[in-house]
């Protein structure tokens, strides 16, 4: 073994000690999963933190599929303050990408790679309670715009994902979730892993998306923030540092922090095993948010 390897092993044994037994919930977004050699690489570093005692448990979006499946329909996507709106038909496309093609492969993949997966949604064992999301008002329309089944989440309920991880599962979970009347609801994939973190009381909410993480020069990739505090979040969106798409990203990560969850991360998951990195090296490669 070069002496390399060794100092990468001694500078993770701090860490491993620290996350022994912990769970850590790591959202991955549905861009990065439309590559296959990345995906199996994360699903390799998922299995790795599995046998070194660490609970991961996985929530996944599906975004660019969805919007793909619904061009094959004859649909177009419309989003509404960064939401997809979401009628009958839409849902069941969701439904079907999510459910039956996303988790599905993720499962598979973990099995794989010699980890047990299970596939669970917000409906089962009323994992994700929401209710229909109120209409937005959005600047110069007359109106407020109904989102359709767009799901706010009410509550969570941990149980199953306790029981499963406690045996040793790495839960994969699809953000589908349920109203009181038994509707299905979409709700967004970032919103469920923080609220789900919060519930499970995790160590951890890392976000697994195509971008670096956050940059002060958002053109400029070697301008990544290594990390801030989330008494900083408003000023940083005032100050345009945090635009477009990662604000609600960001403020998942700010809400699951706020809620007691002990940081939040962004990471780049085109790097390969950027989760190893950011979670067990003292630099780490991405954006990191703490408290205070």
């Amino acid at each position: 073994m070069s002496v390399k390897r060794e100092q990468v092993l001694i500078e993770a044994l701090p860490y491993l000690r620290e996350f022994y037994d912990s769970i850590m919930v790591i959202k991955i977004g549905g861009s990065i999963m439309s590559d296959r050699e990345v995906l199996d690489t994360f699903v390799q570093d998922l299995v790795l933190l599995r046998y070194v005692g660490i609970h991961p448990v996985v929530v996944h979006g599906g975004g660019p599929e969805i919007s793909e499946k619904m061009a094959r329909f004859g649909k177009k996507s419309v989003f509404v303050g960064g939401l997809r709106v979401t009628d009958e038909e839409t849902l069941e496309i969701a439904r079907m990408v999510l459910l039956g093609n996303i988790n599905s492969s993720l499962v598979s993949l973990i099995g794989k790679h010699g980890g047990k997966g299970i596939g669970l949604s917000g409906k089962d064992g009323q994992l994700i309670v929401a209710r229909k999301k109120a209409p937005i008002v959005v600047a110069g329309e007359e109106a407020p715009i109904d989102l359709g089944w767009v799901g706010e989440v009410v509550r969570v309920n941990p149980e199953i994902i306790m029981i499963t991880a406690g045996k040793g599962y790495i839960p994969v979970i699809s953000p589908i979730a349920v109203d009181g009347e038994g509707n299905n609801l979409n709700v967004n994939a970032d919103t469920a892993a923080g609220v789900i973190a919060i519930a499970l009381g995790a160590k951890k909410l890392i976000s697994v998306t195509d971008v670096e993480g956050v940059k002060l020069r958002p053109e400029d990739p070697n301008t990544v923030i290594s990390s801030f505090r989330i008494s900083d979040f408003r000023r940083m969106v005032d100050e345009k540092v945090i635009t477009g798409g990662m604000i609600p990203k960001v403020e998942a990560c700010v809400r699951a922090v706020e809620g007691g969850v002990q940081s939040a991360h962004i990471v780049d998951g085109r790097r390969p095993h950027a989760l190893l990195l950011e979670l067990f090296t003292d630099t780490g490669v991405g954006t990191m948010i703490e408290r205070g």
